[in-house]
């Protein structure tokens, strides 16, 4: 890691924090996201011609028609999620497994769904070789959620659907929230926050426009 490379990205998310305060209502970000944010080799979870750019604030392709997020929407999803460090957290499209390392250094079990086989496998491999211990990453549907590990604590969707799927709603904790970019490719996008009270209702806050790639599978 190049320190000066990872400092410059904390920078510049603290200002792309302080500049979309209006829309996010936040004026800072958790010291220990900001903390994770920084521990996380960022240049690890990028194709190697792109390893220069690695802490550059924008999204970078990682193959198969998927990206790697821009580092302030990773930690502005992962500060609207609010993760706990006793939490187990559900996080759909993986990719390349950046936003699954930061998050688990933040919580206590990371469960990671990747539709794309090779993607998953080659996320989970470099998280094990990079020795984070509390993720699992697997192949397969997100729209499916991991009944298996359910009820989850926190979800995060690094797709856009057009809907939430149900099935992430029926598997989240009362107190638990989903961030989920809502919309369609190459049109509007929307990122919200979805908080489900004790009855299991949910309340709705829009974020700001954002701009994924589509969540596939059976929606």
């Amino acid at each position: 890691m190049d320190t000066n490379q990872v400092e410059e990205m904390l920078r510049t998310i603290e200002t792309e924090t302080r500049l979309t305060q209006d829309f996010t209502g936040k004026l800072t970000l958790q010291p220990e996201i900001m903390e994770a944010m920084g521990r996380v080799p960022r240049e690890e979870f990028v194709p190697e011609h792109l390893k220069p750019m690695a802490y550059e604030n924008h999204p970078l392709p990682i193959g198969n028609g998927q990206t790697i997020s821009q580092p302030f929407i990773v930690a502005l999803m992962t500060e609207l999620l609010n993760p706990g460090p006793n939490d187990v957290i559900l996080e759909v499209g993986a990719g390349s497994g950046y936003q699954t390392a930061v998050l688990s250094l933040l919580v206590k079990q990371v469960y990671a769904l990747e539709i794309i086989a090779s993607l998953a496998k080659v996320a989970s491999a470099r998280l094990r070789k990079l020795g984070y211990g509390n993720v699992e990453v697997r192949q397969g549907d997100g729209n499916s959620g991991w009944p298996e590990h359910a009820p989850f604590d926190g979800i995060i969707v690094a797709a856009t659907a057009p809907h939430v799927p149900p099935a992430l709603q029926e598997q989240l904790k009362p107190g638990g929230k989903i961030v989920i970019p809502i919309g369609y490719p190459e049109m509007s996008q929307e990122l919200l926050v979805l908080e489900k009270d004790e009855s299991g209702k949910f309340t709705t806050q829009d974020i700001l426009p954002v701009a994924f790639v589509p969540l596939t599978g059976k929606h």
